[in-house]
C-alpha cells in the first residue's frame, strides 16, 4: 500500500502548509488537462489526490501515523500481517510481548496470554480448545468501513473564481448544493464535502470536488493578480484621459496621465484573486497605444516633427 507521505514527497514531520504546497505543485504538474496523452500522469494525479485527501484530514493523518488505517484510509489488519515488523509470521517478535510473561530478566507482572488472545478473537464456541483442533474460535467480524468517496469536476468561470461567487453543484443523488469557493483557488484545487459520498456501515464517504478555472477572453492570471492589456488612442496617451476599464468586479474609471506610453502598467487595488486569508490581489493594466487604420490625417499633423533623443539607446543601437 503506497505511503501518502512518499507519494507527496514530504516527510512525516511535514507541516500542513508543506503538505498543501507539495500537493498543489504535483497537481498542477500532473493535471489530466496538461497530460492528455500520458495515462501514467493521470494515475499519479489520482494517487496524489488520494494522499492529500488523507493527510489534509487531521484525524485521518493521526490514525495513519498510529498504524490504525492504511494509505487508502481503510482499517489496518491486526498484527500487521505480512511481516511488516520483523520479517515473518504475524510480524511481531518476543520483544513486542515483553511484560506479558514471567521468568525472564526485567519481566513484568504475569498475564495469561490465553486471555489476551480471547480478547482479540472473541470467546465463542471452540475458544480455549473447546472445538475441534482447539482453535481460537470464531473469526472476528470485519471492521465497519466508511462508504467510498464520490469525485466531481466543477468548471468555474474566470470572473466567478476571482470574486469567489458561489457555485451550484448537482450531487450523485440528484440534490443540488451551493458551493463556497476557497481562498487561493486555482485549477486543480479540491474541496471536500463531508458525508456526501457513498453510504457505508461506518458512515458515508465524502464528496471530492476538483475545480477547473476556465480561461477568459481578455483577462489573464498572474499569481493572485489579474492582468489586462488596455488599448488606448494616441491622443489619450499624449494628453491624458479618464477611460472606462473592465474588472472582474465590473467596469471602473481609470486615470491615464499625460505622456503615458505603451507598456506602462497601472494598478487597480483589490481587483484580483483571493489569496492567503482572503486578501485579494490587484488588477494590472498594461497600456497599448493603438493607431487608426487610416493615418493620413495623423501623418499630416506630424509633418516636420521628430521625437527628440534616441529611444533605443538602452539597447546599444
Amino acid at each position: 500500500m503506497a505511503d501518502p507521505y512518499a507519494t507527496l514527497g514530504v516527510t512525516r514531520a511535514a507541516s500542513e502548509a508543506e503538505i498543501k504546497s507539495s500537493y498543489r505543485k504535483l497537481a498542477k504538474e500532473l493535471h489530466p488537462d496538461r497530460n492528455r496523452d500520458n495515462p501514467q500522469a493521470s494515475e499519479r494525479f489520482a494517487a496524489v489526490s488520494r494522499a492529500y485527501d488523507l493527510l489534509s484530514d487531521k484525524d485521518k493523518r493521526a490514525r495513519f501515523d498510529r498504524g490504525e488505517i492504511d494509505g487508502e484510509g481503510n482499517p489496518a489488519m491486526p498484527f500487521g500481517y505480512g511481516g511488516s515488523r520483523g520479517g515473518g509470521g504475524n510480524g511481531y517478535s518476543a520483544r513486542d510481548f515483553q511484560g506479558f510473561g514471567g521468568g525472564g530478566p526485567g519481566a513484568g507482572e504475569e498475564v495469561d496470554l490465553g486471555d489476551l488472545f480471547e480478547g482479540l478473537f472473541g470467546r465463542g464456541s471452540g475458544a480455549r480448545g473447546g472445538g475441534p483442533g482447539g482453535g481460537f474460535g470464531r473469526s472476528a467480524p470485519p471492521p465497519p468501513r466508511r462508504g467510498a468517496n464520490i469525485t466531481y469536476r466543477l468548471a468555474v468561470p474566470f470572473v466567478d473564481a476571482a470574486t469567489r461567487a458561489r457555485q451550484r453543484l448537482t450531487l450523485a443523488d440528484g440534490k443540488s448544493i451551493e458551493l463556497a469557493l476557497p481562498d487561493e483557488l486555482e485549477s486543480g484545487t479540491q474541496v471536500r464535502l463531508k458525508g456526501k459520498g457513498k453510504p457505508g456501515s461506518a458512515g458515508p464517504g465524502d464528496g471530492i470536488v476538483t475545480i477547473e478555472v476556465l480561461p477568459h477572453p481578455f483577462f489573464t492570471r498572474d499569481g493572485d493578480a489579474v492582468r489586462l492589456d488596455l488599448p488606448v488612442t494616441l491622443d489619450e496617451a499624449v494628453r491624458g484621459a479618464k477611460v472606462k476599464v473592465p474588472t472582474v468586479d465590473g467596469p471602473v474609471m481609470l486615470t491615464i496621465a499625460p505622456g503615458s506610453g505603451s507598456g506602462k502598467v497601472l494598478r487597480l487595488k483589490g481587483k484580483g484573486f483571493a489569496g492567503v486569508k482572503g486578501a485579494r490581489g490587484d488588477q494590472l493594466v498594461t497600456l497599448a497605444i493603438t493607431l487608426p487604420e487610416d493615418i493620413t490625417d495623423l501623418a499630416a499633423r506630424l509633418e516636420g516633427w521628430e521625437h527628440p533623443g534616441n529611444v533605443r539607446a538602452r539597447l546599444g543601437v
